[in-house]
């Protein structure tokens, strides 16, 4: 079977993988594990068709977790209706203080999955310290892991991250894993340091959730839309990524055989890449210099304390960053999401936003915690605006935010 879609080395697992994998996240009817019965006809067969489009098109690569509520339970299904003999499989599973729990979430997505043999498998969601010690320590799930590699059941081991920079680095450094997903996106470039680690340690690099994370890119604003001309928002952030050699695929979420339309535009434009990327890039980086000016776009992140170090929890670094993106390119949709979310993504997407300000919080105390910042008499005035214009009833925490 030919692929329409080009393929690069996984770093040290040596596999050939698509440029574009069909994310699972959104490949399901529920986000609640639902019995086989109250699946409805009409997911399924939704299903069934983005699943035919993708492997057609050369989306030998599905990813999918545990927790992706009725995501495994589906596939399980359509997998064999849509046989593939490149294909790949992925699946990720939390990590458990016991290692005995985890291995029987790990027998769960075998059996919802219907699969004998995983060639991927990500310890999902080491977010903290905690998560990368309950995974390596003596007796920990890597050891679990370990043995299902050598019955032959899972082939290479990586993790998917929410964390720190700093975690995700030091994660990539113990040498554990084969591969990592991450969050690296034109509007987010933040782990660009984790990135450099994986290519030192030859590891897989997988982009998660790059059009939804990457600014809700579905459902673009018109001014990121006239920005990114001639391109669709979605093709130049998947050319942004693709276009670096530390990536080796970006996930595609569809949730209908339409949606993987532009990622393969994208990827059939990859040759002009150099000529249609800094066009754009002038565009949205004029736009934020115009919109909020270059001392500022300098300077705001300079000695911003961690949302665990300021009164309230106020994560000051994501909501200026908001900010950021509402002010130079009216990502408003977006805002709105990860705003809301704050205070209720656990350590998926961790701190509060500033809702509290001035009603929990005293103004002096945040002042206190700002005395490093070049902008902390203008920073307060900010978040009472992002709370104008974003604040709502609070945003639901998925299991992978």
């Amino acid at each position: 079977m030919s692929s329409a879609i080009p393929t690069r080395r996984f770093g040290r697992t040596e596999l050939a993988i698509p440029m574009l994998s069909l994310g699972g996240m959104r490949f399901q009817q529920s986000w609640s594990d639902l019995s086989a019965a109250q699946i409805a006809d009409s997911s399924q067969l939704q299903l069934q068709a983005t699943l035919d489009r993708a492997v057609s098109a050369g989306f030998h690569h599905v990813e999918t977790a545990r927790h992706y509520g009725t995501s495994e339970l589906q596939l399980g299904w359509a997998l064999p209706k849509s046989p593939d003999p490149e294909r790949l499989i992925q699946s990720k599973v939390p990590p458990r203080e016991d290692s005995a729990e985890f291995e029987a979430e790990l027998e769960v997505s075998f059996e919802r999955l219907s699969c004998q043999h995983l060639d991927l498998l990500a310890i999902h969601g080491i977010n903290l310290q905690e998560h990368l010690n309950q995974t390596l320590r003596p007796g920990g799930c890597m050891d679990v892991v370990r043995r299902w590699q050598n019955d032959g059941r899972i082939g290479h081991v990586g993790f998917s991250t929410h964390g720190p920079t700093t975690l995700i680095t030091q994660a990539i450094k113990t040498g554990a894993f084969d591969y990592v997903n991450l969050h690296w996106y034109y509007i987010r470039q933040d782990n660009s340091p984790a990135l450099d680690a994986a290519r030192q340690q030859d590891m897989g690099v997988f982009i998660i959730s790059p059009t939804d994370k990457g600014g809700h890119l579905h459902t673009p604003s018109e001014r990121l839309l006239e920005l990114c001309q001639p391109l669709h928002p979605i093709v130049f952030n998947d050319l942004f990524c693709l276009s670096d050699p530390r990536v080796h695929t970006i996930s595609v979420g569809a949730a209908k055989p339409t949606d993987l339309d532009l990622h393969l535009e994208a990827v059939s434009r990859l040759q002009e890449a150099d000529q249609l990327l800094p066009l754009v890039q002038r565009r949205l980086v004029s736009a934020a210099s115009e919109a909020l000016g270059e001392d500022w776009l300098r300077s705001w992140h300079i000695g911003l304390p961690a949302w665990h170090q300021t009164p309230g929890q106020i994560n000051l670094p994501i909501l200026l960053w908001l900010h950021n993106i509402l002010e130079a390119w009216d990502l408003e949709s977006f805002a709105k999401a990860r705003y809301r979310l704050l205070g209720q993504g656990g350590h998926w997407f961790p701190g509060a936003n500033a809702d509290g300000l001035d009603r929990d919080l005293d103004p002096r105390m945040l002042d206190q915690a700002l005395s490093a910042s070049p902008w902390r008499r203008r920073i307060p005035s900010i978040l009472r605006s992002l709370r104008q214009r974003l604040a709502g009833e609070t945003q639901a925490r998925l299991s992978s935010a």
